[in-house]
């Protein structure tokens, strides 16, 4: 379960205009207001390299999927193990304000991996978390089809593991290179609290005797957990991104930072940096 809409696919690039400003008989080129008003349905599936768990050294290769489409005007996508849908509706102006809920899956569990002294771990809970976002989109600044967006997500856990709020500012820049290939650049943090710290990254004495004196006792505090960079690039393989197939690849780093690197099950056992990367192929209706 883990494995299914695990990345973003940069921010629902896959069913993006990809329509350049120079192409020839622009005339026959839907324009940025037709196509905010066209119902479409983009599925992406492929295969993805992921840490283990948030901090790991350790990489596994998964399957991956996402979703994203608009219809009647309400937008959805997956970012990874998450449902965005967007309920205003694209003006096809100049700027565009988007909010909606969230609902998704953080399935960080300590389970099945491959550090044998982080497996020793007490196993934690997946965390059901919901909650909304808000942003505004920028359109047109370098061609009429490219996107600049801000966007804050708020999410709470709803369910019995950290039980708390975790708050992402993210940025965006999307554009279209040709007819035929699309390219988004993404960057964003999170900021958690000292429960959601305690329950991942905190080290108790009860965890340094489960581990047998291999992990000392540590006491993380909440704050910014990490920041990230993200790259996409899709490339229709069938004449146009507006609708068939098209083939993407998707890489992104991201780093922890403050007590959150400094856990004994980042500094010791894995690393700060992370990286996340896919390939897959998507269809568009």
């Amino acid at each position: 379960m883990r494995h299914l809409a695990y990345l973003a696919l940069a921010a629902g690039c896959l069913s993006a205009p990809a329509l350049a400003q120079n192409q020839p008989a622009a005339g026959q080129l839907p324009s940025p207001e037709e196509i905010s008003k066209r119902d479409t349905v983009t599925v992406g599936v492929g295969a993805a390299i992921t840490p283990d768990y948030e901090g790991s050294d350790d990489y596994r290769v998964i399957p991956a999927a996402a979703i994203r489409g608009q219809v009647s005007g309400i937008s959805f996508s997956t970012r990874g193990t998450y449902l965005y849908v967007d309920v205003v509706p694209d003006s096809g102006g100049k700027v565009d304000f988007n909010a909606g809920p969230i609902a998704g899956i953080r399935l960080t569990t300590y389970r099945h991996i491959h550090d044998d002294v982080v497996e020793l771990l007490p196993k934690r809970k997946r965390a059901f978390e919901v909650g909304g976002f808000a942003g505004v989109s920028v359109h047109g600044l370098t061609n009429p089809y490219d996107t600049l967006g801000f966007r804050v997500d708020v999410t709470h856990d709803i369910g019995s593991a950290h039980k708390s709020t975790i708050f992402s500012p993210n940025v965006e820049f999307s554009t279209p290179l040709s007819r035929t290939t699309y390219a988004s650049l993404s960057g964003g943090m999170e900021f958690v609290s000292n429960k959601f710290a305690d329950y991942y990254y905190t080290i108790t004495p009860a965890d340094r005797l489960a581990t047998g004196n291999a992990l000392p006792v540590f006491d993380a505090d909440g704050g910014m957990k990490n920041w990230k960079l993200g790259l996409l690039l899709n490339q229709s393989v069938t004449g146009d991104l507006l609708h068939g197939f098209s083939i993407f690849g998707l890489g992104q780093y991201s780093r922890l930072v403050g007590d959150f690197k400094r856990s004994p099950i980042v500094s010791q056992r894995g690393s700060a940096g992370q990286w996340l990367g896919a390939l897959g192929v998507a269809y568009t209706w």
